[in-house]
């Protein structure tokens, strides 16, 4: 080999290396590159998730309204207009003040420009009433009763015989059964703490009542109806359409969940350290049920073979805000209106008497759901993975929705196929407000006992006021031991 061969040689050698480490740096690059438009696209992909979930509110979520804060939406209802005026309709049964024909006390007023003349008093008995006025007050007073053990002797045999107390009177002293009703239905109708029960009937009753008493007289009434929680649960687990729901609480600092079973005549709820199906078991409704069950679509009850309504409700706010949050997407507010014109429809044949709409218009309805789901994933194709990474692609949210709507389209639908179904859960979510009220105002539980004696009383209270009964006068049958009188 000559010397200029050598060379060119050595030289070929080193442009190899050369070329070879450019090769590995380009690799490097690439990869690196690669890598980066993945952890943008995760960047990126977080950025819109937390931007959403800013976005979120009560009218595009199922978030309450509670949780807006300061900076509460625009109203934007989800209802369509009536066209009728705002306020009572005409034939409306308004609530006012009533008059009443026996007035506890009368007060003459006579005229005062010539109470100085001899001829006033005269005057006066001849006067004539032109105008009367009423006024209603409350009295606030404490009447005690005392009940008197007497005791004879007879006269004949010398025997002495004594009067016994009426059953419910057990001590020297203690509080009456109204007294009771009214502290319980403070604390539970009205949502009241017992610290301001305490307070309260100190300042205007005069009665200084321990917390330890009221706590005892709240624990007392709902060791009554225990039998009426039973029927009450038997009840709804028989109905042909009910209603379920759930919902988070605090318990001596502990997360616990409150479930409710209710229709438009009864209200179970309890309570439960679980939110999924072992606290739905704990209910013994559900697992015993046979009817429609409506619900939010949480993916525990799911797990019930029972025919399931979806409460469209929460798929208004999902689909407000899909659109709010990404507004190239064009389907949200078309499946939207599509939902409100079901409903409209089905409200417009109840009215008028029907008990279910024509096949053809059922048949539009289902062909314009069919359209609106392609339509929805044209709009959302299915990314495929980056190279290398395994498994089935993520779908996102978005995605997610489309695919709900599109696998329980029977239970989307069902409501305007069946007019025993409503539109919406809105009848256990009422159920379940006074929960939060509960918590909002006098603070969470203390106990487990505690709220368990307080979704008790709320269940029979809540039954008791859908049957027409005053919930006060409820709970005063409750502590006489007549609950199923008012059910």
């Amino acid at each position: 080999m000559t010397e200029l061969e050598k060379k060119l040689s050595e030289q070929n050698e080193q442009l190899t290396r050369i070329i070879s480490n450019l090769t590995q740096t380009i690799d490097n690059l690439q990869r690196a590159l690669s890598e980066q438009r993945e952890t943008n696209a995760k960047l990126l992909e977080t950025i819109a998730e937390l931007q959403e979930q800013l976005n979120k509110n009560s009218r595009n979520s199922s978030m309450p309204p509670s949780s807006d804060g300061y900076k509460k939406p625009a109203p934007k209802s989800l209802r369509q207009k009536s066209g009728k005026k705002v306020g009572g309709q005409k034939g409306h049964k308004g609530q006012t003040l009533k008059i009443t024909t026996k007035p506890d006390t009368v007060i003459p007023h006579f005229p005062s420009a010539c109470s100085g003349c001899p001829q006033y008093e005269q005057c006066c008995k001849a006067a004539h009433k032109v105008e009367t006025r009423r006024v209603a007050d409350a009295s606030v007073e404490i009447r005690v009763t005392a009940h008197e053990a007497m005791e004879v002797c007879c006269p004949l045999c010398g025997a002495s015989l004594r009067g016994t107390f009426p059953e419910d009177v057990k001590a020297p002293i203690q509080y009456g059964k109204t007294l009771q009703a009214l502290v319980v239905a403070f604390n539970t109708v009205g949502a009241v703490s017992v610290s301001r029960i305490h307070d309260l009937f100190g300042n205007v009753f005069g009665i200084p009542l321990s917390t330890g008493t009221i706590h005892n007289m709240i624990h007392q009434c709902a060791e009554k109806l225990s039998d009426t929680m039973g029927a009450i649960r038997g009840h709804i687990k028989d109905l042909d359409v009910a209603h379920f729901d759930e919902t988070g609480d605090r318990v001596n600092g502990r997360l616990y969940w409150v479930h409710v079973a209710s229709n438009q005549d009864s209200t179970y709820l309890y309570l439960s350290n679980k939110r999924g199906q072992r606290g739905m078991e704990e209910g013994k409704v559900l697992p015993n049920f046979h009817g429609i069950a409506i619900h939010d679509c949480w993916p525990a009850y799911w797990k019930y073979d029972v025919k399931h309504g979806v409460c469209c409700a929460h798929l208004l706010r999902e689909l407000n805000g899909v659109e709010e949050n990404h507004p190239s997407q064009k389907w949200p507010k078309a499946f939207r209106n599509l939902l409100l014109k079901m409903k409209a429809a089905k409200d417009e044949a109840v009215l008028s008497g029907l008990d279910q709409l024509e096949a053809d218009v059922i048949e539009k309805f289902d062909r314009a759901y069919d359209r609106i789901i392609k339509k929805a994933y044209r709009e959302n194709p299915v990314q495929e993975n980056a190279s290398g990474r395994r498994g089935r692609p993520k779908r996102g949210k978005i995605l997610s929705l489309i695919d709900r709507l599109r696998d329980l389209k029977e239970s989307v639908c069902l409501f305007v196929k069946n007019f025993v179904v409503p539109f919406d859960n809105n009848q256990a979510e009422r159920d379940l407000r006074m929960i939060k009220v509960k918590a909002k105002v006098s603070g969470c539980f203390r106990t487990e006992e505690g709220a368990t004696d307080f979704l008790k009383i709320m269940s029979y209270t809540g039954t008791a006021k859908k049957q027409g009964v005053n919930p006060f006068h409820a709970i005063l049958l409750a502590l006489s031991g007549q609950a199923r009188a008012c059910w």
